[in-house]
């Protein structure tokens, strides 16, 4: 869930860093998406590994 989170509020700050011109924030709202996706991807090998360890 935290993922999804970070994703939401890294593309709200790069909207908001683009309509502004403020290229701190835009920048800042790619790393929260990069951040979300991460947590995604982390959450999946989680899964992955568990369901396997399970079998």
């Amino acid at each position: 869930m935290g993922e999804i989170i970070d994703k939401v509020k890294g593309k709200i700050k790069e909207v908001a860093g683009k309509t502004t011109g403020n290229k701190r924030l835009e920048r800042e709202g790619k790393v929260d998406e990069v951040k979300g996706r991460v947590k995604g991807a982390v959450e999946e090998v989680k899964h992955g590994v568990r369901d396997a360890v399970k079998k």
